[in-house]
């Protein structure tokens, strides 16, 4: 929350080709929103508590594989200056409707479009 508004965390790709949310893969040992709070960290430098009930879901292809992200939501209680993909990766804060403009994949921009309404101050 920023000025009474919901804001976005977007990141770019390691190739700053694109926008993006943090995410990544399960990691062996975590639930799916403890591996969720992992990924922000490791990518965009934040941690906070992830809500436990998910966000939504899409699908994407990368490198001829078909990979399901389900989206969490984490209220940022801490931004890091330095974190292990600080110098891979530019990150930008931005009111809902901006980030969603940011991102090209229709399904993920879907999403981020109608979090306001699932987003509980």
């Amino acid at each position: 929350m920023q000025n009474g508004k919901i804001e976005v965390l977007l990141i770019t790709t390691r190739k700053q080709q694109s926008w993006v949310i943090p995410k990544g893969g399960l990691c062996k040992g975590m639930s799916p929103h403890d591996s969720a709070a992992k990924e922000a960290w490791e990518e965009a430098g934040v941690v906070g508590q992830v809500n436990t009930e998910k966000l939504g879901a899409y699908k994407y292809r990368k490198r001829g594989n078909t990979y399901q992200v389900n989206l969490f939501l984490l209220p940022v209680e801490t931004i890091l200056e330095d974190w292990p993909e600080a110098t891979k990766r530019k990150r930008q804060w931005l009111e809902v409707n901006q980030a969603a403009r940011m991102i090209k994949k229709p399904s993920l921009r879907r999403i981020i479009k109608t979090s306001k309404e699932q987003v509980k101050i």
